[in-house]
């Protein structure tokens, strides 16, 4: 029998590289994006696509319902895998602009994984994939309401782990550093959108590091790799007879997580306020 998967951020990047990856595999893959455009290119693609937005509990509600009915009332695994970036110092980024990075980023990856869980446990086993970050384990400036977005995640997954020992349910975390994606220009799209960059005391930072370093550094930076890093990972956490709690997705994240260890947090801060 097909292992089923539903994924959500369908739309490009990591959730779409991982979607396609799958389904070649012979995973019975459920795509979902919140724009139903992307809905429809991926169905045009060959994807069993639907729309969900994770904000939306009726939307939740619909994809679920639209899940079950063609697995006959299973799910064997749910990658939460959509979220986007808010950049920008603590304090230009608008309260509200932190409460919507919360509502994608943790409250709709906690409401689905809530929404799933009983399944799960009636059924006796499952895999529960969270899309966390390196930046849920380090922080890094003008990142701040992702920072925190990620570190919240980490704390959800620390906590299902011990509260679904001996369930057959499997919580892993995945840490993700540097991929090439749209994840970054999505991110400059939400930075002009919510920060008044002219009254910023930063501004002149800005200029240098969300807009000229960022237009350049995938292609420059040895550290950022392909979406095949993360599949790659995936696959292990979804066909391991024990998955691992945790995995370590690209060289920088490994970097930064052996220095959090090792380093005093003066150390640490010192490094990674060269870290742009």
């Amino acid at each position: 029998m097909k292992k089923s998967i539903l994924i959500t951020g369908c739309s490009s990047g990591i959730g779409y590289e991982t979607a396609l990856a799958l389904f070649r595999q012979g995973y019975d893959v459920f795509a979902t994006a919140r724009d139903p455009e992307d809905v429809f290119r991926l169905i045009n693609e060959g994807l069993n696509a639907h729309q969900l937005d994770v904000t939306d509990p009726d939307s939740i509600d619909a994809a679920l319902q639209w899940v079950l009915e063609q697995t006959g009332g299973t799910l064997y695994a749910l990658f939460n895998n959509a979220g986007y970036g808010q950049p920008g110092a603590l304090e230009d980024v608008p309260t509200f602009a932190l409460r919507e990075q919360f509502e994608t980023n943790v409250l709709g990856l906690h409401e689905l994984t809530r929404r799933v869980l009983p399944l799960m446990l009636a059924q006796g086993y499952g895999r529960i994939l969270q899309h966390s970050s390196v930046l849920g384990l380090v922080s890094l400036r003008f990142r701040g309401a992702y920072n925190a977005s990620k570190y919240a995640i980490e704390g959800l997954c620390d906590t299902l782990r011990l509260e679904l020992e001996g369930t057959g349910v499997h919580v892993i975390t995945l840490n993700t550093g540097p991929i090439r994606s749209k994840f970054r220009d999505n991110a400059i799209k939400m930075f002009e959108k919510n920060v008044e960059v002219e009254k910023s005391r930063f501004a002149d930072m800005y200029e240098e590091e969300v807009y000229k370093r960022k237009a350049n550094k995938e292609e420059k930076d040895r550290f950022t790799r392909d979406a095949d890093a993360v599949i790659d990972k995936v696959i292990r956490a979804l066909e391991a007879e024990r998955p691992a709690p945790r995995y370590h997705i690209t060289g920088a994240t490994t970097l930064l997580a052996l220095f959090k260890r090792l380093l005093p947090t003066r150390g640490l801060d010192a490094l990674l306020r060269k870290i742009q």
